[in-house]
């Protein structure tokens, strides 16, 4: 699993050059593993209109989506000041919708990797980030 989350890291920072964030000065990519064994990256799109922001995670989940995909096995998380070195990078943990939306397209053994770099990164069940999560199974 090791290799697959440093090919994960690396895309992830490779999309997060492609961030719009000229409000917050804040680049984040994302890069996720589905169960169709395909990676889809997202990057953080923000807008003057605040709520018309879109997270990197959100991002790269709508990209996966729309490909088909229903379930998400790894997800990378990259995150820093828009023009930092790689020794600069910052904890970027989801945020609370990211962790919602997330939750809808996983299952308990989804993974959530963040990453300063391939060297550092952390590793967490999503159950871990957002316990007793309300989701698909309390509507069936």
């Amino acid at each position: 699993m090791e290799d697959i989350i440093k090919i994960l890291i690396k895309e992830a920072l490779n999309v997060r050059k492609n961030s719009y964030s000229p409000y917050s000065n804040y680049a984040v990519g994302a890069s996720i593993l589905a169960d169709n064994k395909k990676i889809y990256v997202g990057t953080n799109i923000e807008n003057a209109s605040i709520g018309g922001t879109i997270c990197a995670e959100r991002s790269a989940i709508t990209s996966a989506c729309s490909d088909g995909v229903r379930l998400i096995k790894i997800i990378v998380i990259v995150g820093g000041k828009a023009n930092c070195e790689k020794n600069e990078m910052d904890w970027a943990f989801p945020c609370g919708i990211c962790r919602q939306f997330l939750n809808e397209f996983s299952d308990e053994e989804t993974t959530v990797v963040v990453a300063k770099s391939t060297e550092e990164y952390k590793i967490f069940k999503l159950n871990e980030l957002l316990p007793s999560a309300f989701g698909p199974n309390n509507l069936k």
